[in-house]
């Protein structure tokens, strides 16, 4: 398969339907074939030779959505950048990756000063803005300025893209997906996302992660029409949902609890609204029966996966978001394995465990990346007897939804008992005075580990850690309460939206030999 078939669909499906909206700008898909196919032509021109990468530092744009296409056409392998690094934490990246050209656009062209000097292969800076920027290459230039050129043909087991892991373990690695991983999780994107050729999908959250990538190639296939927003800014979004009619947007937990909790979401007209699809972390229960009962036409479902499948290998329909009926409970989980996947939930042998019992979450299928990039021994290690070690603790009940429990290495020890955060997460949740929280081990000489909640409390809204752990003894066992409460301004999270739970946890282990007791 060819990450390019996609477009070229498109394009014979619906020439004269729009393709992007950005702010402004408006293309059809007719446009957009001859743009991506003179930026091919373009960025070949500055020297490039196929599989070499082109990192991309850059909000939301149709000009990003552009460079997804013309990199595969010129036989080039794209590398998104996490657009909430440091300096320092982009120049590895770039180093690492071994890219020739960086594509900026003006939110980060002055970070370019910063780079002077420290890296080791990067030839040519692109830039996206609308003006001239001094010692870039203007992307509308390099457009103008070019012939057209035909489709490489790159595809199949090549790679597309180097998408580096949100850094949440150790240093960043880039994960490597081809063209068929892509493609086969863009179908998947296709149910997922429910897109039919007349959906108008939101690219809100970053654009630099995989799943954007699955959610552009399914759409893309049928022909509907992509809109962007720079970054996500609740009124931004709820303002563009009305003006471009939007009908599909995906988003991670913390971005639904923004939209639900903006204070005049119900002067918006959302009518037009058919599907949010979330993913990235677990969605807390009382923040999505929040938000069904604010939107109860819009469809949930839920995609859950990692980067390394591409992202998406697990889907939970919207029939299953209820909590009375023969489908209740279902809510809990990530869903049922894709068309294209198959997972299994294994003990430390890889061997299979029996329907409900807690293990790690494997899965195999052509989402499955090629590797890291460069780094053998961890793709060795994921890779282990032809399955993706995801590093999830989850079970399988006997309808084949996967209920994930937590991050293995989030499972806390106390007193003997395991306590997956994710539970207490879900209760403490629920009381009305918190916004967001997560839930953390820390060192406890009595009990090994005791349970720690870190809580952002909801605006105009107060609550002591005794009505926080009192409250939770109403919803969960009394082992797997708090024992503390920690409250704070925000939670750190990824670029993806992940709460960086290790930089919650440094504080309190500090100084010690290993992070666990």
């Amino acid at each position: 398969m060819h990450l390019t078939q996609s477009l070229k669909r498109a394009l014979q499906l619906n020439p004269q339907g729009v393709a992007t909206i950005s702010g402004e700008r408006q293309h059809t898909w007719t446009e957009f074939y001859q743009r991506i196919r003179c930026a091919a032509a373009g960025l070949l021109a500055l020297g490039l030779e196929k599989k070499d990468r082109v990192a991309i530092l850059s909000l939301n744009s149709d000009r990003y959505f552009e460079l997804v296409y013309a990199l595969p056409w010129a036989g080039l392998i794209s590398v998104p950048l996490n657009i909430r690094l440091a300096p320092a934490e982009i120049i590895f990246l770039l180093n690492d990756s071994g890219a020739k050209v960086l594509c900026v656009d003006e939110t980060f062209s002055a970070m370019l000063s910063e780079f002077k000097g420290k890296l080791d292969t990067v030839e040519t800076i692109v830039y996206m803005g609308d003006n001239e920027f001094d010692g870039a290459v203007s992307y509308e230039d390099l457009l103008s300025k070019s012939e057209t050129i035909e489709d490489t043909g790159a595809g199949g087991d090549e790679v597309a893209g180097i998408f580096y892991t949100g850094g949440t373990t150790g240093l960043p690695k880039g994960v490597m997906l081809t063209h068929d991983n892509l493609v086969a999780n863009g179908l998947n994107a296709v149910h997922g996302f429910g897109f039919t050729k007349h959906s108008r999908y939101l690219h809100a959250a970053p654009m630099f992660h995989a799943a954007d990538a699955a959610a552009n190639i399914g759409l893309t296939m049928l022909g509907g029409t992509h809109v962007f927003v720079p970054k996500f800014e609740p009124e931004l979004v709820l303002d563009t949902f009305v003006k471009s009619e939007v009908t599909n947007v995906m988003l991670v937990p913390t971005m639904v609890n923004m939209l639900v909790n903006t204070h005049d979401i119900d002067t918006y007209d959302l009518s037009v609204l058919v599907r949010i699809c979330y993913g990235g972390s677990p969605m807390p229960e009382a923040v999505l029966l929040k938000a069904k009962a604010l939107i109860p036409h819009v469809e949930f479902t839920q995609a859950y996966g990692m980067t390394e499948l591409s992202p998406i290998i697990t889907i939970l329909d919207d029939e299953y978001h209820v909590t009375d009926g023969p489908k209740a409970g279902k809510i809990r989980s990530a869903g049922q394995v894709v068309l294209s996947g198959e997972i299994r939930v294994v003990n430390e042998n890889d061997e299979e465990l029996p329907r409900g019992q807690i293990g790690e979450v494997v899965a195999r299928g052509p989402t499955v990346m090629k590797g890291y990039w460069n780094r053998e021994v961890e793709t060795a290690q994921a890779l282990a007897n032809g399955w993706m070690h995801t590093g999830d603790a989850g079970y399988m009940d006997e309808d084949g939804f996967v209920f994930i429990a937590d991050r293995v290495k989030d499972m806390i020890i106390s007193g003997g008992e395991n306590v997956y955060s994710v539970e207490v997460e879900n209760a403490v949740q629920k009381h009305p005075a918190v916004s967001a929280c997560a839930v953390i081990g820390i060192p406890n000489d009595e009990w090994g580990e005791e349970v720690l909640a870190i809580v952002v409390p909801n605006e105009g809204e107060s609550a002591t850690d005794a009505h926080i752990i009192s409250f939770c003894k109403e919803h969960i066992a009394g082992y797997k309460c708090p024992r503390g409460v920690v409250f704070v301004d925000a939670l750190p999270t990824s670029g993806a939206g992940k709460i960086l739970k290790n930089k919650l946890r440094d504080p309190y282990w500090e100084g010690r030999e290993r992070n666990v007791n």
